[in-house]
């Protein structure tokens, strides 16, 4: 534990046997208290190998839900194992599992409620093999959504988050999409509840192994962001009132 806050780290996967033992050897177990995985009905044997190393709790859909459906269960399960702290990481090894202790303790310490780690700050993000098409995409779309959520982010998309569980059980997880758009509804969420959102420099890795959207499903995901930031916009304006962007409590 950390400051006596149990820390609970989740995993969405799906067809990760291929990297999913060096993601569970660097997670610090020594600050980590559970972790949780949560196998949206891979076609692989992610469970199975999950159970066999050893990861404390194993879920797995019987059909799949999506990214943002796999998140929704994932922090179900650390809310309903107590946790204060709640940790997304990918079992892809896209990010490293070595910042979980640096990201638990700026939430434990009440520096920040939440925290992201961002491929942006620094130069980590084209030297560690993203593809220009989408680092372009990336840079347009956090500028147009800073702009329009009043906010100074470096990046809205990274994968790598971690959530008190306050902030978890303020915003209506079930309201939002089951699709990749999840994440930057419950960004949006974040913010128009009241919290703010630290940011911590974090390396990535691209390679074959590693999962990634193809560019059809970019652009869908794309066009997803301008929606929830309009939705934004008009929720904040008074205009137009959007249920998920209505704090759960």
């Amino acid at each position: 534990m950390i400051k006596n806050k149990k820390v609970v780290v989740v995993m969405p996967a799906y067809n990760a046997t291929r990297t999913l033992e060096q993601t569970w050897n660097e997670i610090p177990l020594e600050v980590v208290d559970e972790v949780v995985l949560v196998d949206d009905a891979s076609r692989d044997d992610t469970s199975a190998l999950a159970r066999k190393l050893g990861i404390h709790h194993v879920i797995r859909h019987d059909n799949n839900k999506g990214y943002g459906g796999n998140q929704k269960t994932c922090y179900r399960k650390a809310l309903e194992l107590d946790a204060d702290i709640v940790i997304m990481v990918h079992p892809d090894y896209q990010y490293s599992p070595k910042l979980i202790e640096s990201m638990a303790y700026v939430i434990a310490n009440d520096v920040y409620p939440v925290v992201y780690a961002s491929r942006i700050l620094g130069k980590g993000a084209l030297r560690g093999g993203m593809p220009l098409y989408k680092y372009v995409a990336n840079r347009l779309l956090t500028l147009f959504q800073n702009i329009m959520l009043g906010q100074k982010l470096s990046e809205y998309h990274t994968g790598y988050r971690a959530f008190s569980a306050e902030v978890l059980r303020t915003v209506a997880l079930d309201l939002d999409s089951d699709d990749f758009v999840f994440d930057n509804e419950i960004t949006g969420q974040i913010f128009m509840a009241g919290y703010e959102i630290g940011e911590i420099t974090c390396p990535t890795r691209y390679f074959e192994e590693a999962s990634s959207i193809n560019f059809k499903r970019s652009v869908v995901y794309g066009l997803g962001v301008l929606r929830v930031c309009l939705q934004y916009r008009l929720h904040r304006w008074g205009l137009r009132k959007y249920p998920y962007l209505v704090p759960a409590k």
